[in-house]
């Protein structure tokens, strides 16, 4: 096993001249810190410990949060394989302002802490940056922060986003920001990401590329498959449809089990909120419910307190074709969030069912 700490890794500026003198800071933090620093503190624990294996929770946007375990050897090749790609070498200067209780933040820690980063740490607020004077070189959140970031985003050189679609409105946003963003493609189960695109800049793209030593091919069902034997034994089979464009790259459609089948044609929901979301600003999903004569009918629910007609979103509806256009709207004061901000659709759906 390589080693799970490098002596050049800080937090927050200190330095540690052992593993054991890391574990006092962490126990420190998990006795007097507030509840993102006990987080960060109970990880690092975790991470130095004698056991091979780390255990994580998933998000539950798909369905019950459940905690699983991943090997630290995969999970050091996943990190190393993030720091390879976007050449982050000793001394980078990063943000952690993610939680540490789910795998996008532990996966921060972790980069940082075999790489031997200088790691900040703050709140995973909807704007991190906000009272930071700081400058940093690589960072990565979620895009309910990143929309909230959009004037503070100059301090960070590299940002990778993750935990949920980039909207079509705030990649628009983001070609006015000179910081290089990627959008990242994963799960819990992949240890973090996969795959990344660029999201603005000259190599703006639609297209994921894998990582080093992954690779990717369909199934029957035209769901992708990854195979990356440095993080994974077995191959993993995912719910994802995708156009795969290469055994290294691929353009996302939407997940399988969201998948609209109105009138014989089959509908993604992702790809008509990617459309939308230039002309709505407030949160929205598709989904459908049954029609006599079609099967399945497309309805658009959006989170808003106002009381909202059919006819305010003609415009928007333009965009689409005539299966993608919603028949029917619903407008709900809160949808169900998950922890990490993921909308919990088939719970914000039983809303509207039960009302």
């Amino acid at each position: 096993m390589k080693p799970l700490l490098h002596p050049k890794f800080r937090l927050n500026g200190e330095a540690f001249p052992s593993a054991e003198a890391l574990k006092e800071r962490a126990n420190y933090l998990i006795e007097n810190g507030k509840d993102d620093e006990v987080a960060i503190g109970k990880f690092i624990l975790e991470w130095l410990d004698e056991n091979d294996f780390i255990t994580v929770k998933t998000s539950g946007s798909t369905g019950i949060p459940k905690s699983i375990k991943l090997q630290k050897k995969h999970v050091f090749n996943s990190a190393a394989a993030t720091v390879k790609y976007f050449d982050l070498k000793e001394n980078t200067k990063a943000l952690l302002c993610l939680s540490s209780e789910y795998i996008a933040g532990k996966m921060m820690l972790v980069r940082a802490m075999i790489a031997g980063w200088n790691l900040y740490t703050t709140a995973p607020e909807k704007n991190p940056f906000e009272n930071i004077d700081d400058t940093f070189d690589f960072s990565a959140m979620v895009p309910y922060q990143v929309f909230h970031s959009l004037k503070d985003l100059r301090k960070v050189k590299k940002l990778i986003v993750g935990g949920g679609a980039v909207p079509a409105e705030l990649e628009q946003q983001l070609q006015k920001i000179n910081t290089r963003v990627f959008a990242t493609y994963g799960m819990t189960e992949t240890i973090s990401h996969v795959a990344v695109r660029p999201i603005n800049g000259k190599e703006k793209s639609a297209v994921f590329s894998a990582l080093p030593k992954v690779d990717f091919s369909l199934n029957e069902n035209n769901c992708l498959q990854i195979h990356a034997p440095e993080i994974s034994e077995e191959s993993i089979v995912t719910n994802d449809v995708v156009e795969l464009i290469s055994p290294t790259s691929f353009k996302f459609l939407g997940r399988a089990d969201n998948v609209i089948n109105t009138g014989g044609v089959k509908v993604h929901p992702e790809v008509v909120e990617e459309k939308l979301s230039l002309h709505i600003k407030e949160p929205l999903f598709i989904a459908s419910e049954k029609d006599d004569a079609l099967g399945e009918r497309v309805i658009i629910i959006i989170e808003s307190k106002n009381q909202l007609k059919f006819e305010d979103y003609t415009e928007a509806f333009k965009s689409l074709s005539a299966y993608e256009k919603p028949k029917k709207i619903y407008i709900l004061p809160q949808f169900i969030y998950t922890e990490t901000g993921k909308i919990k659709r088939l719970e914000t759906v039983k809303i509207i069912r039960t009302r």
